[in-house]
């Protein structure tokens, strides 16, 4: 039995006894490129349909990073003289653009005449993304290949009759939208399909769907199609976007060529991505101390109990299900891969100041290495663009990431005098962190990313070149998102900004481990001449080190805390009196509009500084504020607002990071654990030093078994103290400690040295 827990599987899936009345209840599935939304009716069942490469033309697709860098300059002689509103007239002019913004294409459609829902129940496994809704004989299964990419809807017992159209009409689809559909009998049923121009643009969406239908008639009734006493229904569903006409005949020729001879075209499809998708899926699991009658609840009852063990297990679970299912050709949207609605908020956007930064925390250490990849494809992708935005701003080499993006174009372009983030130079450091943390895991270097680290490097490199009066470099401007000082002169652009100062170092240190020789020594030269961190006369790590810019405290982002989550340069191990200064920021800081990503970040810094008591007021914000729809997707505000994926990919992120924390060199065992959660155990954890890891905890025990891949040799921290652990590849090796203790303070002490600690090792091959 492992340490406080019975051998009980974690939640895998989720429930309703109700069918979808909100898009944002719809339960969903996805491969990383399609996604669904299945609402479950079975008199009126929909099924939204969604592709990462949606995005609706609005000038976007055209726009180009301000030229400005022959101003750059004078910009900042000005910011250097005292001119805090100097970046105010750092613009070209133009009014603010947001990106292209992400849309559902058609929901398929599917009416039979009404009928008694006797036993009806829906649900989705995660471990499969089969979205199931049955009653009486009636069943719909729904689920999105992997290894296809192909929606498969499966309908058996449709009934006497039942009536399929491609329907596009959903909210806040454009009235000049330019809609063409068809329907064609062929031997295995029907084709449909469904084109629409974008307004002013010649850009299209066209969907195929191919109809198998076992048994019964089938007939055209325009715009589609109905079946009459039919055993079965397979639908097969794709959807591109292109420019000109697509050829439709090829593309339903493409989904006839997935059916297999035989008599379960079903069966096979869904086998075919199971080994991708369940493998990925149970990698990692949670398991608490949780009542097997809460375990067994429908979702929004579940919900209804925020202190309920087994609703994090269900939602540790669900965050990682909609994290895989979101990432494939790209990372998730602010929306993951769905949307019912083509008015997106924020246009559904890739937002890099945060959002993304945070849906994507547990890509490494929580066994995901699909999500890693598609972030690499996200960034590598862009790579062009972000030297455009170098060049063009700056006028420097190397690369500058934009903080929004709609997945096409890595130009910045989207600021404006509130938001002047086209001066936010972090953004590359941040967006590549992930990748180095994937390549310390699997213990090689990615040669690409290597590249791409050079590059950011070479930007400041070029950037850097203004000195204050101790000779230190100075970021100018700078900008610290999406906050500003409190000075009454003072505008959003700056000097110093504690995140662009902890970016440049890491990005420049970072670039020089990975390419030794002459470049590394001027590139740690230059990390060398940044200043430190400035403590304000709160006690609390500035936002910005610049003297004179006083920290505005009530604010939704942590940017000024970026070194100690995502980075390592402030923990309270190797510098305790900067973590005792961020612990006093975290502290004075607010929570200002309740948004679900603030209080996620404010937990992730809070576990990073072993403080356990402040995760858990910001988790409880999160589970107790309403912000989870019946989906198990999250929104941004409290009371469901704003469909929005930042909470549910994120949670499970701060979760291991409450219990298991590591860089190439350390490994922290239960360093903020809730005290809500006595019991537990967590398995498959992805470690920087190439080990991967089984937690059990209880108030009796806590036991570790480490698989390491290399030998190496690492810093242990636990509640009980520290040691030196030696490794070695393919040995086993189980760590138990006594009564389970806390860590007696948050920040700044550090646990002394174990003495007679009653850890017993043992190995084991």
């Amino acid at each position: 039995m492992s340490a406080g827990t019975e051998n009980t599987p974690s939640s895998h899936g989720t429930w309703e006894p109700t069918p979808a009345d909100r898009w944002e209840d719809a339960f969903l599935s996805g491969n990383g490129r399609h996604g669904t939304l299945v609402f479950g009716d079975p008199n009126d069942d929909r099924v939204i349909v969604t592709h990462h490469t949606l995005v609706r033309p609005n000038g976007g697709e055209h726009a180009r990073p301000p030229e400005l860098a022959s101003e750059l300059p004078a910009l900042q002689d000005r910011l250097l003289a005292g001119d805090l509103r100097a970046a105010e007239e750092f613009t070209d002019g133009r009014p603010l653009q947001w990106v292209q913004p992400f849309h559902p294409a058609f929901q398929v459609r599917l009416r039979r005449p009404s009928d008694e829902e006797r036993d009806y129940r829906r649900s989705l496994d995660f471990t499969t993304g089969v979205a199931e809704s049955s009653c009486a004989g009636w069943r719909s299964r729904v689920f999105v290949s992997r290894a296809d990419d192909v929606v498969v809807q499966h309908v058996t017992s449709p009934g006497p009759a039942l009536d399929i159209t491609l329907d596009h009409r959903l909210p806040g689809a454009p009235d000049g939208l330019g809609v063409s559909d068809g329907a064609v009998l062929t031997p295995e049923g029907a084709v449909l399909t469904l084109s629409a121009r974008y307004p002013g643009s010649d850009r299209a969406y066209t969907g195929v769907t191919l109809a198998v239908v076992t048994g019964g008639r089938t007939t055209l009734t325009a715009p589609g199609m109905r079946v009459a006493h039919a055993e079965s229904v397979l639908l097969l569903t794709r959807v591109g976007r292109h420019t000109g006409e697509l050829d439709t005949v090829a593309r339903t020729q493409a989904l006839r060529a997935l059916l297999l001879d035989g008599d379960e075209p079903y069966r096979h499809l869904l086998e075919r991505p199971l080994r991708l998708h369940r493998t990925a899926c149970t990698r990692v699991s949670l398991v608490l101390e949780a009542d097997d009658t809460e375990r067994a609840l429908p979702g929004s009852e579940l919900l209804k109990r925020p202190g309920s063990p087994a609703l994090l297990e269900r939602l540790f679970a669900a965050g990682r299900y909609h994290l895989l299912s979101a990432s494939g050709m790209l990372p998730p949207r602010l929306t993951g891969l769905w949307t019912g609605d083509w008015d997106t908020a924020w246009s559904g956007a890739f937002t890099t100041d945060a959002n993304l930064n945070l849906q994507t925390a547990s890509a490494v250490a929580g066994a995901l290495p699909e999500v890693v990849e598609a972030h690499a494809a996200l960034v590598h992708g862009q790579l062009p663009h972000w030297r455009d935005n170098a060049r063009a701003v700056f006028g420097t080499r190397g690369v500058v990431a934009p903080p929004h993006t709609d997945g096409e174009s890595g130009h910045t372009y989207h600021f404006s005098r509130a938001y002047p983030l086209h001066l936010w130079t972090a953004g590359a450091d941040w967006l590549l962190k992930p990748l180095v943390d994937h390549d310390e895991a699997r213990g090689e270097r990615d040669p690409r990313l290597a590249a791409a680290l050079a590059e950011a490097a070479l930007f400041y490199e070029d950037f850097l070149t203004r000195t204050d009066a101790y000779g230190h470099l100075v970021v100018v401007p700078s900008y610290s998102p999406e906050n500003r000082p409190a000075n009454a002169n003072a505008s959003w652009g700056a000097l110093n900004a504690a995140m662009d100062l902890s970016a440049a170092r890491h990005a420049l240190l970072t670039a020089a481990a990975y390419h030794p020789g002459p470049e590394a020594d001027r590139w740690r030269a230059l990390a060398g001449r940044l200043p430190p961190h400035r403590v304000n006369d709160d006690g609390a790590l500035a936002e910005w080190a610049w003297p004179g810019l006083d920290d505005t405290y009530d604010h939704r982002h942590l940017s000024h805390l970026y070194g100690v989550w995502p980075l390592d340069e402030i923990n309270p191990y190797d510098t305790p009196e900067l973590a005792a200064a961020a612990h006093r920021a975290l502290v004075l800081r607010g929570a200002e509009n309740d948004s679900a990503h603030g209080h996620l970040h404010h937990a992730l810094v809070a576990a990073r500084l072993r403080d356990g008591e402040r995760v858990a007021h910001a988790l409880g914000r999160v589970l107790e504020g309403d912000f989870f729809h019946a989906s198990l997707m999250s929104a941004h505000y409290p009371h469901r607002d704003v469909y929005n994926a930042d909470a549910a990919h994120a949670l499970p992120a701060l979760i291991i990071e409450t219990l298991i924390q590591s860089t190439p060199d350390r490994l922290v065992l239960l360093p903020a654990l809730p005290a809500a959660f006595p019991a537990g155990e967590l398995r498959g954890v992805r470690t920087r030093f190439g080990a991967e890891i089984d937690l059990g905890w209880s108030p009796r025990e806590v036991r570790a078994v480490l698989r390491p891949t290399r030998d190496h040799r690492i810093d242990l921290r636990t509640p009980s103290g520290a040691r030196q652990l030696s490794l070695r590849a393919g040995e086993d090796r189980v760590l138990t400690l006594g009564p389970r203790r806390t860590y007696s303070a948050a920040i700044p002490h550090i646990p002394p040295p174990m003495e007679g600690t009653p850890w017993q090792h043992a190995r084991r091959t």
